[in-house]
């Protein structure tokens, strides 16, 4: 029988949409689970398999800035927000590289060709009022700070002010919170202070120096496929290849990343004591371990593990917020700093690589709120802090005794001296970047 013969349901135009819904999540999870499989087989197949999953993110991002842009285009030209001067600065710098004519740059930013062509002519306008903008004349305290912060917001968007004074400091330019906030020129809302840890019976475990109390937690990280259908229960299984289970060990005094671990599916409590084990076989073994209650973690076999080990297991109140707040905080850390920030794989070995990296950047490099802009590592190994080290003084009649910024710290070398922003990261993530300031030419 011809297709166009074929009898249609009753009532079909009334469900058509849900069917188009449910086919797509359909076809996504299929997708999905034909990634993960090819990602295990030879590495032709596994090449090809990531190149169909980078063309499909690729289209997918295409046609969500298709639907921003029409949302945008709706609205008359000149009730559109303005781009302020750096970002015009950056179309223009697009439009040289893409090689775009003015009616193509007009079109992809959603301004007008005679908005476009006014730029081109005032290029080189000087000035704070200036209508496009670069760099600054370094010639005086406040330009040269607050072009070095904007520089530093551009390169890297997710960094407040908080984190921006303390990368600063740690590079040796001391300048506090507040000020970074009004040389941004906008409100940055500051991150969330972290709780301390409790427990539920009132008994307050108190870290007293490095690998005294360890964290112990669970939590999943998906992959491309994401989590949810259409349909009941309205969520994919929680697995590979939808999702990675990352176990994580963090040291309570200094923040420190001891361990993790990735699992296909949520690990047993055999499968919890083994990775502990390594970790403590790296770092010593722990006073107490504080985890939630968890299958692996309250049961007899976790707690027979600790008595051998002379570990004293705790455990998080249940519904209670706040109760692991130390590790919940970092886990929250890790996705917005860092997985939310790549394209998960499936393939085990680089998930682990990803991890292995941002830990690797968490530790050594990110600047702690909870531990006053020191890095963990330096915490744990009793290092001198790099923000109390010798500081750069760009201000050429700032009184060499004064205080600065804190934590307070002597001039290195001649007062007024102009630096430079260089800005490098690891394992190649502009997301994780490394700053230093050095002396200009």
């Amino acid at each position: 029988m011809p297709a166009e013969e074929l009898p249609l349901a009753r009532g079909w135009t009334k469900i058509v949409r849900s069917a188009v819904i449910n086919a797509i999540s359909v076809a996504s999870t299929a997708m999905t689970t034909a990634w993960g499989r090819a990602a295990s087989k030879s590495p032709r197949r596994r090449q090809q398999a990531e190149l169909d999953r980078l063309r499909t993110q690729l289209a997918l991002l295409s046609q969500e800035m298709e639907i921003k842009d029409a949302r945008w285009a709706k609205l008359p030209a000149r009730r559109r927000p303005h781009y302020d001067p750096i970002q015009r600065m950056q179309i223009l710098q697009l439009k040289a590289a893409h090689g775009w004519s003015v009616s193509q740059t007009a079109e992809r930013f959603l301004v007008t060709e005679e908005t476009i062509a006014s730029w081109l002519r005032r290029i080189d306008e000087e000035g704070e009022r200036a209508l496009v903008q670069t760099s600054e004349p370094v010639s005086k305290f406040p330009d040269f700070v607050a072009y070095l912060v904007r520089q530093l917001k551009l390169m890297c968007p997710a960094l407040g002010k908080v984190r921006i004074a303390q990368i600063l400091a740690r590079a040796g330019l001391h300048i506090g919170a507040t000020t970074v906030g009004r040389m941004l020129q906008r409100k940055l809302s500051p991150e969330e202070f972290e709780a301390e840890s409790d427990v539920p019976n009132g008994r307050v475990v108190t870290a007293k120096h490095p690998n005294h109390v360890f964290h112990l937690d669970l939590t999943t990280v998906p992959t491309s496929g994401g989590f949810w259908v259409p349909w009941i229960p309205f969520a994919k299984p929680q697995r590979w290849p939808f999702c990675w289970w990352v176990a994580v060990v963090i040291d309570h005094a200094s923040r420190l990343v001891v361990g993790f671990a990735v699992f296909p599916r949520r690990p047993s409590s055999f499968q919890m004591r083994s990775f502990l084990g390594r970790a403590i076989g790296k770092a010593g073994a722990p006073k107490y371990i504080i985890a939630d209650k968890g299958k692996e973690f309250d049961c007899r076999a976790f707690k027979r593990w600790c008595k051998r080990r002379h570990i004293r297991p705790r455990y998080g109140a249940v519904g209670k917020h706040g109760s692991i707040a130390i590790i919940e905080r970092f886990i929250r850390s890790m996705k917005s700093e860092g997985t939310r920030r790549v394209i998960i794989s499936l393939r085990r070995e680089a998930m682990r690589r990803e991890l292995r990296t941002y830990m690797a950047w968490y530790n050594e490099h990110r600047p702690h709120r909870g531990l006053d802009g020191r890095t963990p590592m330096e915490v744990y190994t009793g290092r001198k802090s790099a923000n109390e080290k010798p500081r750069f003084e760009p201000r050429s009649r700032w009184p060499r005794r004064s205080m600065c910024a804190a934590p307070a710290a002597r001039v290195r070398g001649k007062r007024g001296a102009k630096l430079a922003l260089a800005v490098g990261n690891v394992g190649g993530h502009a997301h994780l970047p490394v700053v230093q300031l050095k002396l200009a030419a």
